[in-house]
């Protein structure tokens, strides 16, 4: 986000609370006077009072998530001073675990799969996803989100569904910076499949893997005639997929209704930028991409031939199938154009009109051919001075052939107060200390020139990305490594993502500050100061009052109807705590239900560990959180969304179970 929007958000969460607020402080703080009066135990009043609290500052942005979890944490550990006062014998949470959230395996898990997608970003494999997959899709939102959707849901289903996301992370920032979407329109769709992709294998989602294991420990305790059998690798196959279908056409259908339109940051090429140009110089120009056809008349011209006399700048071409001509020593003005030869061009749009009518040109909708070279990530518009001293002064850009030696193809001169622009004469006009020259150029080439003593660079607020392609080999052997070990050990998760993330900063693939830059702390804070919560809410015996009360209202219902209430109860508690932790409770009361009511108590069991992926409504799980900062989403955006999908995902869920089994 731009820093005005930052600075607008924090002013937002930091302003004094409104009467809406108050209103709903006021709702709370009675549902939780009513919940102490009900409750078996003070320490269930407690942590519901808390939950309540936790909830209200999350729903009404009273304050950033980030900070909501931490005052929440802080809050679980000052119980242990004041529980004599609170009637409590010790307090909710044991201050010595009470910072256990930081080295938890799912936070250490997510900070390596940030460094690992950010070790593979640098290589540059990350912008060649990304240019493949506009290349398909296009700059349309309705056929980005999806193939960027789909691609997660099958990599989530086989690896961890916030590492997938971790990995595309980079991807969709790319994609968003080419076509123009901005990222809060491609990131929650690409979030949430990778959640709903973890329910298409047994080992797509923790709570999947754990499944089997728990049910064997409730046979111990079942007769013979009663034992559930295990779950094979793709028995809920066709669930997950259904969820994910579910997903991508919700995102294609409403994604126009539910998705926000955050505040972007926009890049050196951006309207921002441009529009600055404008205002100060009149330079209205915008980047086009035509074909030369067979019949033109351009054909066998020279850029010369037709640059100064279209009033258009040509800075990038390509050739054949191969003969890419961009940045320094790719164009010059003796560069003859061929038929099938396609020309990245700057100009004003009326310019180019005439430009493509003259010559009977094919103006193509969008950028396709120099997505790649020309994206605001590589090059754009900037701003150079010409120095006292410098050799260049007396001489013309044409003397010095500027664009092939340089990099840089001038659109515009200022001097004197006067500015002039392509067809003046610009590239014939003898250099003077003093005139201002605004270029296109990539930002390589302008890295160059800001240590070349003939030039002043103005423009400083542009992509300084060094791309390493020759540690692609290993980036792609560290990533493999990480994956392997997932997929076939038994090692811990956190353990596994690290190797692949510390190979990566001792190969230099990242340097030690790079990989520290590449974690959103934010994140990071965010779900270690959760942790504590979740573990409350587990010991202090409020999730098992809270499933006991809820399954007492339903428990002579038909069967579908405990079945969903058992989803129900799943998805508010895999909000509220781990999933893990939500499933090992759960499974257990599940199975015992769906014997007492005559059902088939694996099914109850696998309801259990499918609904705990039902993470939408807030932004508690680790994708959720993840995509969070990158888009500049805020709690009522995954509410508004949310709040949709978990309704779908139910209504699929239980559809789909019904069908398959």
């Amino acid at each position: 986000m731009t820093a005005l929007a930052d600075e607008e958000q924090t002013h937002r969460r930091t302003a004094r609370p409104t009467l809406k607020q108050w209103i709903a402080a006021a709702a709370f703080a009675l549902a939780a006077i009513y919940l102490s009066q009900v409750v078996p135990s003070i320490e269930i009043a407690w942590v519901s009072a808390i939950l309540l609290f936790t909830i209200y500052l999350f729903a009404f942005e009273v304050v950033g998530v980030d900070v909501a979890a931490a005052t929440v944490m802080v809050l679980l550990g000052l119980t242990s001073l004041v529980a004599p006062v609170m009637g409590l014998e010790q307090g909710l949470v044991d201050t010595k675990h009470l910072f256990d959230g930081f080295s938890s395996n799912a936070v250490i898990s997510i900070i390596a799969v940030m460094i690992i997608g950010a070790g593979l970003d640098k290589t540059g494999i990350m912008s060649k996803v990304a240019t493949f997959i506009l290349k398909i899709g296009g700059t349309t939102e309705t056929r980005i989100i999806p193939i960027i959707s789909s691609t997660v849901g099958v990599i989530s289903s086989f690896m961890q569904n916030v590492g997938a996301a971790a990995l595309f992370l980079p991807v969709v920032s790319r994609i968003s910076a080419r076509s123009g979407l901005p990222m809060s329109r491609l990131l929650m769709p690409m979030g949430f499949c990778a959640i709903l992709g973890g329910t298409v294998t047994m080992v797509g989602s923790s709570p999947l893997i754990l499944l089997n294991d728990l049910i064997l420990n409730s046979n111990q305790a079942l007769p013979v005639a009663q034992q559930m059998d295990t779950w094979s690798l793709f028995s809920v196959t066709p669930i997950g997929l259904a969820l994910v279908a579910t997903g991508i056409i919700y995102f294609v259908l409403a994604g126009r209704f539910v998705l926000p339109t955050a505040a972007e940051e926009i890049g050196a090429t951006g309207s921002n930028t441009m529009r600055y140009f404008q205002d100060v110089y009149g330079v209205n120009y915008d980047l086009f991409e035509v074909v030369v056809p067979e019949d033109s008349a351009l054909v066998g011209k020279q850029l010369d031939d037709v640059e100064p006399k279209e009033r258009i700048r040509v800075v990038a071409a390509l050739r054949g199938s191969d003969d890419l001509r961009v940045g320094p020593g790719g164009l010059a003005r003796d560069v003859g154009i061929e038929a099938g030869t396609v020309l990245g061009i700057l100009a004003a749009p009326q310019n180019l009109k005439k430009f493509v009518e003259r010559y009977g040109l094919e103006q193509r909708k969008d950028i396709e051919t120099f997505t790649e070279a020309l994206a605001a990530t590589k090059a754009g518009i900037g701003e150079i001075v010409i120095p006292p001293g410098s050799s260049l002064i007396g001489k013309s850009a044409r003397d010095v052939w500027m664009r092939k030696t340089y990099g840089i193809a001038m659109v515009a001169l200022h001097r004197g107060g006067e500015t002039l622009r392509e067809g003046q004469g610009i590239r014939d006009l003898p250099l003077a200390a003093g005139d201002t020259l605004v270029v296109h150029t990539t930002w390589d080439a302008l890295a160059r020139l800001e240590k070349d003593r003939n030039f002043v660079v103005v423009t400083t607020e542009y992509p300084h990305e060094e791309i390493r392609p020759q540690k692609l080999g290993f980036a792609l052997f560290f990533f493999t490594v990480a994956l392997c070990l997932v997929l076939f050990t038994d090692l811990r998760l956190s353990v596994a993502l690290l190797t692949g993330a510390m190979g990566m900063v001792l190969s230099r693939v990242l340097s030690i500050e790079e990989a520290y830059r590449a974690v959103s702390w934010k994140t990071v804070f965010l779900l270690a100061s959760l942790i504590p919560l979740g573990l409350a809410v587990e010991t202090s015996g409020t999730a098992r009052w809270i499933a006991e009360q809820v399954l007492a209202v339903v428990g002579d219902m038909p069967v579908w109807v405990i079945q969903a209430a058992v989803a129900v109860l799943a998805t508010f508690f895999t909000l509220v705590m781990s999933n893990v932790g939500a499933t090992v409770l759960l499974v257990p009361l599940a199975v015992n239900i769906a014997i007492g009511a005559g059902a088939n108590p694996a099914i109850f069991a696998l309801t259990v560990a499918i609904a705990t992926s039902n993470s939408f409504l807030i932004p508690t799980h680790q994708v959720n959180a993840l995509i969070m900062g990158p888009a500049g989403y805020r709690v009522p955006d995954f509410m508004r969304a949310g709040g949709i999908m978990t309704v779908l995902f139910l209504v699929v869920m239980m559809l789909m179970l019904s069908l398959v089994f």
